[in-house]
């Protein structure tokens, strides 16, 4: 069964919905709406990767989600932080967050590996070529899905020489990071060959560029059902999550995909 990881974005300037819920209360109310939507985990983030976004000070991240992680946590939901700091990381576990999803894989910050293996949390290492105010300046391959794989591989082996076990490792292709319209559709194509690393394979698709240049249309509000399309493709591609701004309209995709395999 593949998870739901529902968004929430405690920032000002993320690509679709920055500035919406960058008060506490808002979070809350929406991470609320995610799980009665049917979101399994939280990925609450309070500093945007999104193309040429800009790094924040660590005090400011720390202040926008260390309220939303515990009050969520508290209430039993289970949390994810979207962080690519240690001390954001140590917070969050603290407040009780039980993932640690670095889009770096653990690459901007290098203390980031052992405050995750020191908090006992899950880990999910993402495929990083650098920041996102210049991350298309490395968006250059031979063969993506087998550099992805080796890449991948890489931080797996830092991950677990840092004292992560093997079964708290999820990997992330990384869609829409240091990859182009075409990279991102030929690692999709071939989840299933990244899935052979031996881990759980998390997908983020959500409300990319790539899905909207597919559809030929400026519209944003498209990429959702696009979006969910993708959720049900990953699912077959034995995708262990897919994390997604619209839950609704995602599980309601993995459900009728379900119904259909006659396994609803």
């Amino acid at each position: 069964m593949t998870l739901v990881m529902g968004i929430v974005n405690v920032t000002e300037d993320s690509f679709s919905d920055g500035g919406d819920y960058l008060a506490p209360e808002k979070a809350i109310a929406h991470a609320r709406s995610l799980v009665a939507a049917g979101a399994d985990i939280i990925d609450v983030g309070g500093e945007s990767t999104r193309p040429g976004a800009h790094r924040i000070p660590r005090d400011i991240e720390r202040a926008r989600i260390e309220p939303v992680v515990a009050f969520l946590a508290g209430e039993g939901i289970s949390v994810s932080i979207d962080t690519m700091n240690a001390e954001t990381a140590a917070a969050a576990c603290r407040a009780g967050a039980r993932i640690v999803n670095d889009v770096s894989g653990g690459q901007a910050d290098p203390a980031m590996l052992p405050a995750v293996a020191a908090a006992g949390a899950e880990i999910v290492l993402g495929h990083w070529r650098g920041p996102s105010d210049d991350m298309y300046a490395r968006a250059h391959y031979d063969d993506v899905v087998s550099e992805v794989m080796a890449e991948l591989h890489e931080r797996v082996d830092a991950a677990r020489a840092a004292g992560i076990a093997p079964e708290r490792i999820i990997v992330d292709p990384g869609i829409g990071f240091g990859k182009r319209g075409e990279d991102n559709w030929s690692v999709l194509r071939q989840l299933e060959r990244i899935a052979t690393l031996g881990y759980r394979v998390l997908v983020g698709a959500s409300r990319k560029r790539f899905l909207q240049d597919a559809l030929a249309t400026d519209d944003i509000a498209r990429r959702d059902l696009a979006t969910a399309v993708t959720s049900v493709l990953a699912a077959q591609e034995h995708a262990w999550g897919v994390r997604v701004h619209d839950v609704q309209a995602t599980v309601d995709a993995l459900t009728i995909a379900s119904a259909w395999k006659g396994s609803a």
